[in-house]
């Protein structure tokens, strides 16, 4: 009877144990996705003040700028997220080529605050998005991982997806 106690009491611990991780994995993700949310909110501010500096110098080429505007203000979840901010990104490397053809512009002080601002805002995207994913990994870790598999599906853990971001189309602001 007291090893059968005893056995009973080492998995019911396990379990608040496991549960307990699950939750702080998931709270994790969830303030992951909110930091990369708050970002994509100063980097999606930030674009009507870029767009509007390179207007002034560059008034023809407003189907760039038209485009960027147009695709700054959806709140996704993190795979269409993705999508949506690549597509941004690709936007705003041709809104800044088309600034580069403007040496005045390229000179204006409040043009380059606002290519440092986006830069910074850029950089703290990308330490976001790797908090969220490393986060996302943990969480999904767990919930595949024997025994905290149980527990995950015994309360309904789903698993997380990442936030895919290509490189590629990342936006490179030269200062």
């Amino acid at each position: 009877m007291t090893v059968t106690l005893i056995i009973l009491g080492i998995v019911f611990g396990w379990a608040i144990y496991s549960y307990n991780r699950l939750v702080r994995d998931r709270v994790r993700v969830e303030t992951g996705w909110s930091d990369i949310d708050v970002q994509l909110k100063r980097r999606h501010d930030l674009i009507p003040k870029l767009v509007t500096a390179v207007k002034q110098y560059a008034a023809y080429e407003s189907a760039t700028l038209e485009a960027v505007t147009s695709q700054r203000g959806e709140n996704l979840e993190p795979r269409q997220s993705s999508d949506a901010e690549q597509a941004i990104s690709r936007d705003l490397k041709t809104l800044l080529a088309v600034a580069e053809q403007y040496p005045d512009l390229k000179a204006d002080q409040a043009f380059l605050d606002l290519q440092k601002n986006l830069t910074n805002v850029e950089n703290h995207l990308q330490y976001a998005r790797r908090y969220y994913n490393g986060a996302v990994r943990n969480l999904n870790i767990r919930i595949d991982s024997f025994p905290d598999t149980v527990i995950a599906k015994a309360f309904g853990f789903v698993k997380a997806s990442f936030f895919e971001f290509d490189p590629s189309t990342a936006t490179a602001v030269e200062m």
